[in-house]
């Protein structure tokens, strides 16, 4: 891998000068970056690395990585096309012994579902639920705070066990979903971000009236949706992954569902394995036998896997890899195995770290004991990535500010995130090497425009929408809601 980098480097970088990567496993430092890292206080250096070109975000959940503004407006668009929603405002103790550690607990507030799911229950069941469009300005605020985690009781099992459970019916309307696509695509083209790879749900599409609608019906929702003129000339690319639940009884059929949609649709690029690691009926093992079968009959596939989102050492991530993963997701424990770590060092793999999740689900008490610098700094592929940035209110831009702020990043580190990450896309390759050959075009000029003017001349029209995280976390806030 290193001299993987240094190929890539020369090719590619060869006018930047004082960003090329050092042959040896240390960086070097552009002295202008330190120079402005030494001066700028918390809003310039924001102001920065929001203008500033990256790469691609890797790991993403569409549905965790919209925010609940979208979903509120495009919910109340859906009854365009028939889907109206509801959303528990009250609990009438309808219900006594019931399973709350299932996937749909009875006793949660804001479990939206759809108008023709909810003409099916009982009366009592019904006074529990109001239609979106007629919750109080309270009520409605309350529902969106119900989808991001901002309070500090709340976690993993506020994320794991309610947040998803809320959203519910939502992701039924295929058209939803497109949306959803469209908008982030957007957001991440105004952050600089060149490439998108998404995991979509394509598995819980349903008609207004709750028929069921094949994966395909959400395929055609999206691909129409990214012809459309507000799309076409952005300039950031997209692919779609599949994710199955890893600890269902019915996993393994998932898998192959997944799989087999996945070879016979190109702008699905990849599957993943999602899901709490803590849930043992998920190990990584239990899908080797049949991920072996499924590249048999179909062929290899790219698989992108959670692993090593777990606070004990074990060795999922050595396990994951076995199964024929090319990138792991999260990766925090990898620092516990060294045999992997190791094995991982200079490639072919790369992780994708979540700096700002694995803090909010206490995979780390504080971003200090992150395992990232390591990794990076010790010749292990990573790239910055968003994970469920809908429920933490996030931006790539805070995890590239966390990064610098915590980790003392140099541009050259920067850089190199930005660039693993488009390497190890799973974009075919005459494409990965445009997108490429894009980000560095643009990264040069960035660089061109800020050594002449400064921050004026390099984002003369940076305005970084600053959303919940970095405004409880930094103060870093819009002005008419700073602390």
């Amino acid at each position: 891998m290193k001299a993987l980098l240094r190929r890539a480097t020369a090719l590619s970088l060869c006018c930047l000068g004082s960003l090329a990567l050092a042959a040896s496993p240390a960086f070097e430092r552009a002295p202008w970056f330190e120079a402005f890292k030494a001066r700028a206080d918390d809003i310039a250096l924001y102001r920065f690395l929001y203008a500033m070109p990256k790469g691609g975000d890797l790991h993403h959940h569409l549905s965790g990585g919209a925010f609940p503004e979208w979903y509120w407006s495009l919910a109340l668009a859906g009854e365009a096309d028939g889907y109206r929603y509801r959303t528990k405002v009250r609990i009438n103790d309808c219900a006594y012994g019931t399973d709350e550690f299932a996937g749909q607990p009875y006793l949660l507030y804001f479990h939206t579902i759809s108008e023709a799911r909810w003409a099916k229950l009982d009366a009592c069941r019904q006074g529990e639920y109001e239609p979106l469009e007629a919750l109080t300005p309270a009520q409605r605020q309350a529902w969106h705070d119900a989808l991001v985690l901002d309070q500090p009781h709340e976690g993993r099992g506020e994320f794991f066990e309610a947040h998803w459970a809320r959203l519910d019916d939502l992701l039924a309307n295929p058209k939803l979903v497109a949306e959803l696509v469209a908008l982030n695509l957007k957001h991440f083209a105004a952050e600089g971000v060149h490439y998108l790879e998404a995991q979509v749900p394509l598995f819980s599409l349903a008609t207004p009236e709750g028929e069921p609608l094949p994966p395909e019906a959400g395929l055609a929702a999206i691909r129409a949706r990214l012809r459309a003129p507000d799309l076409a000339g952005l300039p950031i690319s997209f692919r779609m992954q599949l994710s199955v639940l890893r600890y269902l009884p019915n996993a393994e059929a998932a898998l192959e569902r997944a799989y087999a949609l996945a070879a016979r649709e190109p702008d699905i690029v990849a599957v993943n394995f999602v899901g709490r690691e803590d849930n043992d009926k998920g190990y990584p093992l239990r899908f080797l036998a049949p991920l072996r079968d499924l590249r048999r009959r179909y062929g290899a596939l790219p698989l992108s896997i959670h692993a090593g989102e777990v606070d004990e050492p074990n060795q999922h991530v050595r396990d994951t890899l076995l199964l024929g993963a090319q990138r792991i997701g999260h990766g925090v424990n990898l620092i516990h195995d060294p045999d992997t770590l190791l094995a991982m060092r200079h490639g072919p793999y790369l992780v994708e770290i979540n700096l700002i999740s694995n803090l909010l689900l206490n995979y780390v008490t504080r971003f200090e004991d992150h395992p990232f610098p390591e990794y990076l700094r010790f010749g292990i592929p990573v790239a910055l990535s968003t994970d469920d940035r809908g429920m933490w209110d996030s931006t790539l831009t805070d995890e590239f500010f966390v990064a610098v702020k915590h980790f003392d990043l140099s541009f050259e580190e920067l850089t190199a995130l930005s660039r693993a990450s488009l390497s190890h896309s799973f974009l075919p390759e005459a494409e990965k090497a445009a997108v490429l050959a894009a980000f560095d075009a643009d990264l040069r000029a960035f660089v061109e425009r800020f050594q002449q003017g400064g921050l004026g001349a390099a984002a003369p029209e940076a305005r970084p929408p600053y959303r919940g995280f970095i405004c409880r976390q930094y103060h870093l806030c819009p002005p008419e809601s700073a602390p």
